[in-house]
């Protein structure tokens, strides 16, 4: 189902729970409502649509991919950036890694080891940062 955007602060700023196989739903929710926003939106996390659950989707260009409790567990090259966000008003200063390895489990909760670098690596740490509850 389509949802909408979370745009308020004080739930955007509160760290996520790690997410469970009954957390279905919100993986369906999240394709649906990222399939909905693709002209403006490439990566979502559940938080943005009123889920306290850590999962995310990123657009990677010819398909899109759900991570569940994704843990960035080494990152390389830093810079510096602007970002916007459906969630907040305006662009922000952030840092990012031009390189990450991030930990996750698939939709179908398989375990992952994956590599990725460039713009793909920036959306998934800003997702990241959602559900941390670091608002950029």
């Amino acid at each position: 189902m389509i949802k909408d955007i979370m745009r308020d602060v004080f739930f955007l700023g509160q760290k996520s729970e790690n997410a469970t196989e009954e957390d279905r739903q919100i993986i369906e929710d999240l394709k649906d409502t990222l399939k909905d926003a693709h002209e403006r939106c490439v990566g979502m996390a559940a938080n943005m649509i009123g889920y306290r659950k850590r999962i995310i989707i990123v657009s990677m260009g010819f398909m899109d991919v759900v991570m569940v409790n994704p843990v960035i567990v080494s990152k390389a090259q830093p810079y510096d950036t602007e970002e916007g966000c459906l969630s907040l008003d305006g662009v922000r200063k952030t840092k990012r890694y031009k390189k990450i390895r991030v930990q996750y489990l698939d939709e179908n909760f398989e375990k992952h080891t994956q590599e990725y670098e460039g713009y793909t690596a920036q959306i998934i740490q800003h997702e990241c940062d959602h559900l941390d509850g670091v608002i950029i």
